[in-house]
């Protein structure tokens, strides 16, 4: 499964692309082809596992929901 939270965006404010470009919605910036390769769960990656941006998101919305209990 992919992350949820990867986008893939032909532009920017200022530029508009020959391809798509992976855009971490996490992190709010382009992420290099490598690091989509962990967002995709390529090459026996999970993005649940193996990407730290990922994981302190769910840690983060996970201790904010503690928090409303």
């Amino acid at each position: 499964m992919t992350c949820p939270r990867l986008e893939y965006r032909s532009s920017d404010e200022e530029h508009t692309f020959d391809h798509e470009r992976p855009y971490c919605t996490v992190m709010n910036e382009f992420v290099s082809p490598m690091r989509a390769d962990v967002c995709n769960d390529r090459f026996e990656f999970s993005h649940d596992a193996d990407c730290e941006v990922y994981r302190s998101m769910v840690e983060s919305s996970t201790a904010i929901e503690a928090d409303d209990d």
